[in-house]
């Protein structure tokens, strides 16, 4: 399917859709002076590399390359780090992640397992003599030790040890299944905690999650273009099934134990914790239905924990990113949904309100909070300051940096600093640039941090729109010098269409693919219905115990409404998508043939009682107490197909055989459900290939396979 010729395809697949080469990662020195950042030296080169830019001197550096430290050798990873990478999406390579010291003067990584500090003012980066693989290691605030995981252990070692000896195991697993200082898979899959330790800000105890996986339901994801190999016993908590069981340990240095206590049989899931000077450890903890959740303190005396805050809600609670935590006078920061609103409060004062609709806490510093929001138009996310005490005590908040036009914005902030990234429509890739911030809300620009992304061999130009009585949010594209001489086309709806994933953005990269399609002949639909996040807490939660009917009939009716002012070809139209926007394409193909022609169903959850516990109980509840609403929303029962309707649609199923978050079986079953109905339709199995793509080979020529299913089925060849 490839060719000699450069091509869209090739190029989005070689420079990982286009993250290769651009800035991340960022943290800043408490002193203003240096900037810490990952970045990989060329657009389509993998290995990502530490850089430090050092303000005082004005100069940029490298301080870690993996290439120099491996020596030339090929980075091997074990089965845990690939997992951790999946968890987190991760499709780069060499330095993908790192943790500092409260000075931002140390940095701990691995490479191939093996643990690494750099001395960041110098740039000099030594080996550590550890027992590894390592995962996960972090300094001490103070910066003289260094924490880390390894089988299962949760160990420490001095940071300027030289001799095998100086390390020594802090938490030890008392069990075959047990391993302490990781996140369990559905925290770092669903609830966004990616961690399972925490320092002491004084540096002399970690707050560390033990994690018991033996409840858990065994699976096995076998390699069958390999059947020489074992397969990967994995432990997965489906809906309906038992979770791992998660506690938390207090271990000093001085080798004393606490466990932290709280109700564990009502609030199972731990999903934040949060240590800092300014207040004792606090949690967040969640019934399993996630219709109540509490913020406990920690004492770390005795490990008892006290309820500062509840809440609760008929749908579900949300966790949200940089929440909970404390403001420098001990009040606490959080973020709820109130009177139709989703705010941002500090103790019980909300600081924000509608139209603004808070989405996470980036910083809190001695007067104010920095946060992302988005308002009235959802595809346009900003960041804000909301000032709660000092001369903005008044209320009120304010967007950080200049806006030309609408964009998706993101900040880190330290130091009396602040590193601005900001994605738009107008130009591809994001700017990132380092402001200096003033106490009454000034903002002067030291330096842009330069970004080697490759630039796309494409401009995608959306046509925003909003659809129907909903007004739900779409972008339209067409194919690159359409004009209305050219006629209606074929339409393809690319959606994802369902929670945690918007589409409708104000940033150019978000459309390449969507571009490409149309350059092939289509008009492209990209609708973000009831369900997607960003709009409003009421918009969210509409799908709850009603998933499957809300997000097709959003597809539906965005479809129908912009055909009057789009060129649609309502008797040609095709939808793709992947994970939840395979489900939502499988949908359509089953249940609105009436509608849609063919369909690309990429990683699709089929059966929604083989999906995690955390992700589907949230949205449809138990499965033994609700299995009506389950078999309702699925695509597939044990009796086969669920709500199809005729004429029947082509369909082509795309999987990977090694996805151990969707797993093959979803499309097995969807496949042998469609064979038993005598519905003829197309699987492609992608070997060795996970929920990502990020092989070069299988992402270019997927595109190029699903534009020819695609023409075939709606004739036009």
């Amino acid at each position: 399917m490839t060719t000699g010729q450069p091509s869209f395809p090739r190029q989005y697949a070689r420079t990982q859709r286009f993250t290769l080469g651009a800035p991340r990662g960022y943290s800043l020195s408490p002193d203003g002076a240096r900037v810490v950042f990952l970045r990989s030296p060329g657009g389509s080169d993998r290995a990502q590399r530490l850089w430090v830019l050092d303000l005082d001197e004005g100069r940029e550096f490298t301080a870690a390359d993996p290439g120099a430290l491996l020596a030339g050798a090929d980075e091997e990873l074990t089965a845990q780090e690939r997992a951790r990478r999946e968890r987190t999406r991760e499709g780069s390579a060499g330095i993908v992640d790192y943790a500092v010291d409260a000075a931002v003067e140390l940095a701990a990584f691995t490479l191939s397992g093996r643990l690494f500090v750099c001395e960041l003012r110098a740039g000099t980066t030594r080996e550590l003599p550890v027992r590894g693989p390592v995962v996960d290691p972090r300094p001490s605030p103070d910066g003289r030790q260094v924490a880390y995981v390894a089988d299962g252990r949760l160990r420490v070692i001095a940071a300027d040890a030289a001799e095998n000896g100086t390390d020594r195991v802090l938490a030890e697993p008392d069990g075959p299944e047990v391993s302490w200082g990781l996140a369990e898979f559905i925290a770092a899959e669903e609830m966004g905690r990616h961690r399972g330790y925490w320092w002491s800000p004084q540096s002399d105890q970690v707050l560390a999650a033990r994690v018991d996986e033996s409840p858990v339901r065994r699976w096995w994801i076998a390699d069958p273009a390999h059947p020489d190999r074992e397969p990967a016993r994995v432990a997965y908590p489906a809906a309906g099934t038992a979770n791992a069981v998660v506690t938390l340990g207090l271990f000093g240095l001085d080798g004393s134990r606490t466990d932290v206590t709280w109700d564990h049989e009502r609030y199972p899931y731990l999903a934040r914790v949060h240590w800092s000077a300014a207040g004792p450890p606090l949690l967040l903890v969640q019934s399993r239905d996630q219709r109540d959740q509490r913020y406990l303190t920690v004492d770390t005396a005795t490990g008892a924990t006290r309820t500062v805050h509840e809440d609760d809600d008929e749908a579900w609670v949300e966790p949200f990113p940089g929440t909970p935590a404390w403001t420098p006078d001990g009040r606490l920061v959080r973020i709820a949904d109130e009177g139709g609103a989703r705010k941002l409060f500090v103790g019980d004062r909300p600081l924000t309100g509608a139209p603004l609709h808070v989405r996470a806490v980036l910083d809190i510093g001695e007067d104010d909070v920095l946060f992302s929001a988005s308002g009235t138009d959802m595809k346009d996310i900003g960041v804000f300051r909301a000032w709660f005490r000092g001369s903005g005590d008044q209320g009120g908040w304010e967007r950080v940096g200049e806006r030309p036009h609408p964009t998706v914005s993101s900040a880190v902030r330290g130091g009396g600093l602040m590193v601005l990234s900001q994605s738009s429509p107008e130009w591809p890739g994001a700017r990132v640039e380092v402001i200096r911030l003033d106490a009454d809300g000034g903002e002067k620009t030291l330096a842009p941090i330069a970004s080697y992304a490759e630039r796309p061999a494409l401009t995608a130009r959306p046509h925003f729109a909003s659809a129907g009585d909903r007004e739900i949010p779409c972008a339209v594209l067409l194919p690159t010098g359409y004009t209305d001489a050219d006629g209606p086309l074929p339409v393809l709806l690319d959606p994802y269409g369902g929670p945690h994933g918007q589409r409708v953005v104000a940033a150019h990269n978000a459309y390449l693919t969507s571009q490409w399609f149309a350059d092939q002949g289509f008009a492209v639909l990209v609708a973000d219905g009831r369900g997607t996040p960003g709009r409003s807490p009421g918009w969210e939660k509409a799908v709850s115990r009603n998933l499957a009917s809300v997000v097709l009939e959003d597809q539906v009716d965005a479809l129908h409404t912009l055909a009057g002012s789009f060129p649609f070809d309502l008797d040609r139209v095709a939808i793709r998508g992947w994970s939840f926007g395979g489900y939502l394409a499988g949908l359509a193909a089953l249940r609105r043939p009436d509608v849609f022609h063919a369909a690309v169903a990429g990683a699709p959850v089929t059966d929604l009682r083989l999906y995690d516990t955390h992700y589907q109980e949230r949205y449809l509840g138990h499965p033994d107490e609700e299995p009506a609403v389950y078999a309702e929303n699925s695509l597939v029962t044990d009796e086969g197909l669920s709500g199809a309707a005729e004429p029947h649609r082509p369909v082509l199923i795309v999987h990977g055989l090694a996805d151990d978050n969707v797993v093959v079986a979803h499309s097995l079953r969807l496949s042998a459900a469609l064979l038993a109905a005598g519905r003829p339709h197309e699987v492609l199995p992608l070997s060795g290939v996970t929920h990502m793509t990020p092989q070069e080979q299988v992402a270019e020529n997927l595109l190029l396979l699903e534009v020819d299913f695609l023409k075939r089925s709606l004739g036009m060849r």
